[in-house]
């Protein structure tokens, strides 16, 4: 086992070689103020502090500290003013876990999220993001917004492949004038199609 440490700026390339052939996998780069670690035939441990950013093939991340561990550095640990991007999709929190190998993304403490492409900006405590499926799992005082639409529940599924959003837990939905509330409310983020079921109650604005 080696220890590694550095107390200037700087970048480094990893490259990880899982051998199917003379196939590697991924080229990892980071930068930090300092960096510590320790390599070892199971499990390989770096520590990015002050300023740090981890690059992947399709993840920036950003934060105060950035952990790198396990086997071929599959777990990313970011803490502290977290920013990236990921899938054309922008996020902030206060911490986040990333497993490379089930590209599941955790991100937690306050999260917000745009999707830029679909003009999707969401809030929520928690937010678990599937990279391989195209599915975000948020929880606890959820908001999202896009066009005419403010929705607010304690638990949704936002579905970017298919454009639909799941709620429920008190789940609201304002378009507009117009307000519906239900124990669960399905909306279609580009037909704007709503289904609303069980306990449905709201109010509609018509034209004079």
């Amino acid at each position: 086992m080696k220890i590694i440490s550095a107390k200037k700026i700087f970048s480094l390339l990893i490259f990880l070689l899982i051998f199917n052939g003379l196939t590697f996998a991924e080229i990892i780069t980071f930068s930090a103020d300092t960096m510590t670690g320790t390599a070892s035939e199971k499990s390989d441990r770096t520590v990015l502090s002050g300023n740090a950013s981890v690059k992947t093939e399709k993840m920036e991340i950003s934060a105060d500290t950035i952990e790198l561990t396990g086997e071929n550095f599959r777990t990313i640990i970011a803490t502290g003013n977290v920013k990236g991007i990921q899938d054309k999709m922008d996020f902030s929190c206060g911490k986040m876990t990333f497993d490379r190998e089930t590209k599941i993304a955790l991100l937690e403490d306050f999260v917000r999220m745009k999707d830029s492409e679909k003009d999707v900006d969401a809030e929520a405590q928690s937010i678990e993001y599937d990279q391989n499926n195209e599915i975000a799992v948020m929880q606890i005082g959820v908001s999202l917004k896009q066009k005419n639409n403010t929705c607010t529940g304690a638990y949704a599924i936002y579905n970017k492949k298919t454009q639909m959003l799941d709620m429920s837990g008190n789940p609201k939905v304002v378009q507009g004038n117009d307000t519906f509330r239900a124990q669960t409310i399905s909306l279609n983020l580009d037909t704007q199609e709503i289904t609303l079921d069980g306990r449905v109650t709201g109010s509609v604005t018509t034209k004079k």
